[in-house]
């Protein structure tokens, strides 16, 4: 019997050994468990394409982690909700702040990545370009962006070449105000007998050529509204403020392009506008104000193109917009889960989508370093003359974060909001009088802001 306990014994201690080996040792050469990460993205298969070169990176500086990569084409939200509603919920994944991030933040769904960051000896937020965070309230960080995007004054540069009309300037300190932006416009706007906006007879129902193209959705105008000090929310979150001044003057201004100087299409002349790339390419219009990634096709268009900085009106700004990475609060790998994050977040993962034009880098030094700037800025089809100075000094000082980012139920809020600014793009009623329609119902949405406490 003695001699049984002690087989008994030893037989136990080398299972025990054996297995705590194996938590470690698993394959026998000295390396870690293997684990694997679930991630789902959404983007065309270009962006796909970077994902799969960020995973393979880090999976050569993990060999223990395989990550599976869920390409979700279409309907993301949907399919999302539903594989959380399951309890089948990856560990990371790509988020978009203006639908889904924040119901899921609210539930609980995601870890707070403040601790990482707070931890972590490589990054912190400071290592960021600012805007790129997304906080569920302040010292909760929900997610992180992979990269910034901002807005621009893209024009064709023989247009202005030919008409004889100087270009916009790409200084911040040189940007035209909003009656000389304007003044140019009619210049370059020319109706099918040759005539411009200037002219007296001038027919604004047969336009040939637009001086300026301007999308009628929040990101777009939310510049202007910023630029004249205005916001969706009042600062301590409490009042609905597109009604006020500041941010009607901003939105009567992007009207009155339409319908009073006729620069610009309407929304239902718009739809016979194509892309921007093609619409430059094509002299259909002179100037686009767009969103950066725009500079991708425009350098596969191989015409003459640039950018400036866009009209001012009290103060210079350009939104930024961007989807983050967040990752759920269930996972059973949240440090490795973290590690995977900053290798997708690194610009040296993407490199290719953002030398393309697409994407710009994530970190600041990408920005402030003259040899990391370098590498994404200078000689590429994508990135014209005048593009440092017009985007990148003013995205690093000039930037505001997104509305989607801050406003709590912004969503909600826009859906009264849109039916009535579509009434200020057709020139049927004033902002004043549009926004001052909604004003109740819309402060009945009101529910504050995710950066006051």
């Amino acid at each position: 019997m003695m001699l049984m306990l002690v087989s008994v014994l030893s037989a136990c201690v080398r299972s025990d050994s054996g297995s705590s080996q194996s938590s470690s040792n698993s394959d026998g050469s000295g390396s870690k468990d293997k684990i694997t990460l679930r991630m789902t993205v959404w983007g065309a298969p270009e962006e796909v394409d970077a994902y799969k070169f960020g995973i393979q990176r880090f999976e050569e500086k993990h060999p223990h982690i395989k990550v599976e990569l869920q390409h979700i084409a279409a309907d993301y939200d949907t399919k999302l909700t539903t594989m959380v509603a399951g309890n089948d919920v990856p560990d990371i994944a790509m988020m978009e702040s203006g639908s889904i991030a924040y119901p899921l933040a609210e539930q609980g769904k995601f870890l707070n990545l403040q601790q990482f960051l707070d931890n972590d000896p490589d990054i912190n937020v400071d290592s960021f370009v600012p805007n790129i965070t997304y906080s569920l309230e302040p010292g909760n960080v929900i997610g992180i962006g992979p990269g910034p995007e901002s807005f621009v004054l893209f024009y064709n540069e023989d247009i202005f070449k030919e008409a004889g009309v100087a270009p916009p300037p790409t200084k911040v300190s040189e940007a035209w105000t909003w009656d000389e932006f304007v003044e140019v416009a009619k210049k370059l706007t020319i109706d099918t007998k040759g005539r411009t906006a200037n002219d007296p007879d001038f027919d604004p129902k047969n336009i040939k050529q637009y001086g300026v193209s301007v999308s009628t959705w929040w990101g777009v105008y939310s510049n202007f509204i910023y630029s004249n000090g205005g916001d969706f929310v009042s600062e301590d979150g409490t009042r609905f403020t597109l009604n006020e001044p500041a941010a009607v003057d901003a939105l009567q201004k992007m009207s009155d392009l339409m319908n009073v100087h006729h620069v610009a299409p309407s929304p239902v002349q718009a739809k016979n506008i194509p892309a921007t790339n093609v619409a430059l390419q094509t002299k259909k219009v002179a100037m686009v104000i767009d969103g950066q990634w725009a500079s991708a096709g425009l350098a596969q268009s191989k015409f003459n193109f640039n950018v400036g900085v866009m009209p001012v009106l009290e103060e210079p700004v350009t939104t930024v917009v961007c989807a983050m990475f967040s990752i759920f609060e269930s996972t059973e790998h949240p440090q490795e889960a973290w590690e995977l994050m900053k290798a997708l977040i690194d610009p040296e993962a993407s490199l290719e989508m953002i030398t393309s034009g697409t994407w710009m880098p994530s970190y600041k030094d990408w920005y402030t370093e003259p040899e990391l700037l370098a590498r994404w800025t200078e000689n590429l089809d994508a990135r014209p003359s005048g593009y440092k100075e017009a985007v990148v000094d003013v995205i690093l000082a000039h930037g505001h974060q997104t509305p989607t980012g801050y406003v709590k139920n912004f969503n909600k809020i826009m859906d009264i909001v849109n039916p009535a600014l579509d009434k200020v793009w057709l020139g049927q009623q004033t902002a004043q009088e549009a926004m001052d329609s909604i004003a109740a119902k819309a402060q009945e949405q009101v529910q504050g802001r995710r950066d006051v406490k």
